[in-house]
Parts: C-alpha cells; structure tokens; sequence
C-alpha cells in the first residue's frame, strides 16, 4: 500500500508533531465512551421505558450483567481492530472508519429519547439501548489498540527515553474526559433525560474523530502488512510474544474483573450511602468521578515521588509494579465490602424500624413514592405502589432508605458515608497506575514491530475477559426475580478472595517472566 504520508519516525530527540492530536483526539474519545458508561446502570435500573412510556426497570443484578457484557464486547473487538489496521488497512484508515460507526452509536441511544409515536414506528428504547451498545463496542473497541499503538509508532531510537513520558500524557487524557463526563453526563440524565445525556457524549466523539483527522498530515502512517502479517505473527518472534504476554494477561483480567465494578456494583452501593460530602449532594453515578480526577493528581505524583522513592527500596520493574496493583486492587475491595457490611445491617435496622408504621397504615404510600422519585430511586417508587402486601412495602423501604408517613414525618436511614467508597477509589486508582499504565508500555515494547496492534489489542482483551468474568457471575447467581444470590457483602468478599490469591500466583509470573524490548525503527535506522 503506498502512501504521501510519512511512513517511518522522525529522527529527532523531542516530541514527535502528531502527539498532540493523538492526545486531544484520546480525551474527546474517552470523554464520549465513560460518559455513556457512567449512566448506563442508573438508566437501565431508573430510567429505560417501552415504547408506550412504561416502566421496563431492570433489577441491579440484570443491569450490572448488561452492564459488563456491554464493557466485555468493546475490549473485544480490539483483536478484530487490530488485525485489520495491522493487516490490511493500517491504523490510520481503521480509526477513521470505525470512529463514524462509533458516532453512530451514539446517534442511536440519543433516539432513546424520540417521542413515544416515533419509537412505536421505528424501536422501542431498549431496540436503540442494544444497536447502540454494539455500534459503540465496535468502534470504541476496534480503534483502541491502533489509537494505543499510534501513540508508540511516533516514537524511534532517537527518542525512546520519552516514551514512558508520553504514555502517562495519553492515560491522563483518558482520564481528563473521563473527569468531565463523569460530572456532566449523571447531571444531564437527571436534568434533561436520556436523549441530551447520551446525545452530548456523541457529540465529543464526533470532535475526537475530526481532531485526529486534523492531525493525519503530521503522524508517522506505519504500513499494514498484508498476509505477511499472519505468518510473522504466528511464528519466531511473533509467536514467542505472544506465548509470553497472554499468561500474564490471564492475570491482569482478574484485576479489570474488579476495577469495572465502579460503574456498576459500586454505582449500586453508593445509591445506599449517604452522598452528602465537601458540602455537596452527590448523584451515586457522579462518586466515580473521583476516579480520573485521582488520576490526574497520581500520574505525576506517581512519576517523581512514589516511583524514586520505591526504587530505592526495590528494583521496580513493569511485573512488580503489577504485583503491587494487584495487591492494593484486593485491599480496595476488602474497604467496599466492610462498607457494604454496615449498609446490610442498615437496611435490617430500617426495615425493622418502619415494619410498625406500615403495618398500623401510618405510611403516605404516593409522598413516599414522590421523595424516592426525587432522588432517582423510580423503580423502587413503582415497585412501592405495586407492593401486595405490608411485608413487601415495607422490604421497598428497607431497600431505598425512605418513608414518609401521614402525619408529615420523613424517616430515612442512616447510611454509611460516601467517605468509605472514597477511600476505596483512593486505593483502587493507586492500583490502575501500578496496573494499568504500566501494561500500556509493556505490552507495546514487548511486542514485535509489526504487531503492536495486535499486542495491543491481547492486552485489551484482558478488559474483556474480566468483564465477562463478572457478567457470568451475576448471570449464574441470578434467580427467577432476576435477583443475585450472592447479596450484601458476600458479592464484594468473594470477589476480595480471588484478587488476593491472584496477586499470590502472580508472583512467579514475576520471577519467571524474561522481556525483550521492540521499538519502531526510525528513518536513520531504516536508510
């Protein structure tokens, strides 16, 4: 395939011109996929409706199933992705393509939000929630190894040594958008409803793929490489890499099988804390912003302090620096499941403390429904007005934390503070940067030259085989109601026990492991 752009690295020691479009193209791009994804369990479980304007709420359990399949599907189609910028099309022609399907997606969950007499001509919501689903895992998924691997095809010998610099750039803007959205798109759904809170993060996307079209005179265009491709892949060099990454790979999905719970068990168990925090009322979809801001304060806290400062303790190289993720990934998970643990006995203690009052007929049935409406607890509202009996009204109530009764008084329950949730983002974001960004380096030096990509995309597979962990976890514990057996802080204590006997196992990965580095060759290497 030939090409009038640049088709090897510039021989320089500075940055290389295309970064800054790569970069702001990646903070557009994240900005659009968490935007959506922040709000998915809340709309699903509060929001989605047919066609005629009913309620079609799923159960948290169902939600975070979705929820999981959903995030499993967008970090597989990376391997699709990959094999088509590094095979055929390259990786230029790849993300320009399946950012429009991208878009598209998006298009698709704004018409959630049409007329009722326009969905019952066309889809009913949960139609469009599905074909925009899959369009956004395809594009999101299918441009992210190439946009990851881009970021390293910029680089040759001559610069190297800012490779690890401009990595931490591009995960901070990752987690720039990701800020913004996670505090834009939940106001958004409350405020202005489904069409404005998935149309806005549509629009971002649309802005990322023109930015990286702006940028597409200054990269670097590595060729795809036919079907040469397959057979340097799968033999000498190719083959060996990938036999040594994908064990390591196996490991670091227990880890994302835990760290994508923040939009989903995590958005569910901050709906019973109280989110009265720094003077504000928080939504339970807003808590996870905490996340990318962390981010943003980590990666150069992490960079000129806690890396120089463990290095002089440790030889810290790319495997122990994963091993210690794991290690703090198990401890955040053990600080939501003590958290959820005095939620449990919280909702026995309320449900026990308004059981008389329903029983007596002293509950205000509507001014209860209207002050969980309030405060996006709609289905709980609906299933309160179709509670058979004083038992099953008075188990809503336990659930949702509110009663309301006749003679004016609001009984609500004593939720543990958001402050537990917070200290477990603080921990499990110190384990992204161990986990994480280091697995973004990695896995690029590790990869041969003419298979970044699709090294790449092995490592984003990881992302979807912890997804899909989780999702068959909730799906095989799941009864007729739609309702998890594994409740409480059961859920979060099994899932604390697989983190800590994978950061065991983990550790002779770490002594076993030999790298070997590949870079680009720049243009004073290829003459």
């Amino acid at each position: 395939m030939t090409t009038k752009y640049r088709t090897v690295p510039q021989v320089t020691s500075g940055m290389p011109a295309g970064v800054p479009y790569i970069v702001g193209n990646e903070a557009a791009e994240r900005f659009s996929f968490y935007g959506m994804k922040t709000i998915l369990v809340v709309f699903m479980t509060q929001y989605l409706l047919t066609a005629s304007g009913q309620s079609a709420y799923m159960t948290d359990t169902e939600a975070r199933e979705w929820m999981h399949l959903f995030v499993a599907s967008a970090y597989f189609f990376p391997v699709i992705g990959a094999v088509i910028a590094d095979a055929f099309l390259g990786k230029y022609v790849t993300i320009m393509a399946l950012s429009l399907v991208y878009c598209l997606g998006h298009l698709s969950l704004a018409c959630i939000d049409l007329p009722p007499s326009a969905l019952q001509a066309t889809m009913d919501p949960k139609g469009w929630l599905v074909a925009g689903l899959v369009m956004i895992a395809m594009g999101s998924g299918g441009i992210k190894p190439c946009v990851s691997a881009n970021v390293g095809d910029q680089f040759g010998k001559a610069n190297r040594h800012l490779i690890e610099k401009v990595f931490g750039w591009f995960y901070f803007s990752i987690n720039f958008g990701s800020f913004f959205s996670t505090i834009l798109t939940p106001w958004l759904l409350k405020n202005y409803g489904p069409g404005w809170a998935f149309g806005v993060p549509g629009i971002l996307m649309a802005l990322a793929t023109l930015i990286f079209w702006l940028g597409r005179s200054k990269f670097t265009h590595i060729q795809p490489r036919g079907v040469r491709f397959f057979r340097e892949t799968f033999t000498g060099d190719g083959l060996k890499a990938i036999l040594k990454l994908v064990p390591l790979y196996i490991f670091v999905a227990v880890f994302w099988s835990l760290y994508d719970q923040g939009g989903g068990a995590w958005v569910q168990q901050a709906k019973q804390m109280n989110l009265e925090f720094m003077g504000m009322t928080w939504l339970e979809s807003q808590v996870q912003a905490v996340n990318p801001l962390l981010i943003l304060v980590y990666i150069p806290l992490f960079a000129y302090v806690i890396y120089p400062a463990l290095g002089k303790v440790i030889v810290l190289n790319p495997l122990r620096k994963i091993l210690i993720g794991f290690a703090l990934c198990a401890a955040s998970f053990a600080i939501a499941a003590y958290a959820q643990g005095i939620i449990d006995k919280e909702i026995v203690r309320f449900g026990e403390s308004v059981a008389p009052m329903v029983d007596a007929g002293r509950l205000d049935a509507a001014a209860t429904a209207e002050a969980m409406k309030a405060v996006e607890l709609n289905a709980q509202a609906e299933a309160l007005a179709k509670a058979p009996d004083a038992a099953a009204q008075t188990a809503v109530l336990a659930d949702a934390g509110i009663a309301v009764l006749a003679d004016g008084t609001v009984m609500k329950a004593q939720w543990p503070s958001v402050a537990w949730q917070l200290l477990a983002y603080l921990v499990i974001t110190a384990a992204e940067v161990f986990v994480s960004i280091t697995c973004l380096e990695f896995s690029y030096t590790q990869a041969p030259p003419q298979m970044k990509s699709l090294i790449m995309s092995f490592y984003l597979l990881s992302v979807s085989l912890g997804n899909l962990f989780t999702a068959l976890v909730n799906r095989f514990t799941m009864d007729d109601a739609g309702n998890s057996s594994l409740v409480g802080a059961n859920y979060y204590w099994f899932f604390t026990k697989l983190m800590i006997g994978t950061t065991v196992f983990f550790v002779a990965m770490v002594l076993l492991y030999k790298p070997r580095e590949y870079l680009q060759d720049d243009a004073s290497a290829k003459a």
